[in-house]
């Protein structure tokens, strides 16, 4: 059995999944992110930051690679501010918490 995938958060983005606002998590797809790490009904825990704290565990529900250009504007400009571009590919991330 895989050890849970590690997400860590910044605060707004935890808070957002905390509150139920925040569905999936993007990240660049590449060797950490991607069909194999995150395969459907892995466990997962996000974490506000890096603390013991703050904590949501959950399983994997669903997973997309997309390309960034595909992306809404405001996903797309979120994009933009991280890596400069977007002509690279995106791993979507859905969860499901256990409560």
């Amino acid at each position: 059995m895989d050890k849970p995938l590690f997400i860590p958060l910044k605060s707004e983005y935890y808070d957002a999944f905390a509150d139920g606002t925040k569905k999936s998590e993007l990240r660049r797809y590449g060797p950490r992110w991607n069909e194999n790490t995150c395969r459907v009904r892995r466990i997962v825990t996000l974490s506000k930051g890096y603390g013991n704290k703050n904590r949501r565990h959950g399983r994997i529900i669903d997973f997309y690679k997309v390309p960034a250009k595909w992306l809404d504007s405001f996903h797309g400009a979120a994009i933009i501010s991280i890596y400069g571009r977007l002509d690279i590919d995106i791993t979507v991330i859905f969860h499901r918490f256990s409560e």
